[in-house]
């Protein structure tokens, strides 16, 4: 659903109800600005974006560390 900003402000207990089931997208000034989402999809999302990370830690420890000299390098562009 996408609604604009004064829609939003106009039925906002409205609106809230329908996020729990659907995102709601809010324009201002004919563009996107924000999307309405229920607090279990921003926990499923948190809990995604965790389990992301925890790959990508685990794949970088079974990958190996570079020390502290060669990130120092990597970082600086040296």
């Amino acid at each position: 659903m996408q609604i604009t900003a004064t829609e939003l402000k106009n039925r906002l207990g409205q609106y809230l109800d329908a996020a729990e089931t659907d995102p709601i997208i809010i324009e201002k000034s004919g563009r996107i600005k924000t999307v309405l989402i229920s607090n279990a999809m921003y926990e499923k999302f948190l809990a995604y974006e965790d389990a992301y990370w925890a790959s990508k830690a685990k794949l970088a420890e079974k990958e190996g560390y570079l020390g502290k000299k060669a990130a120092e390098a990597l970082l600086h562009g040296n």
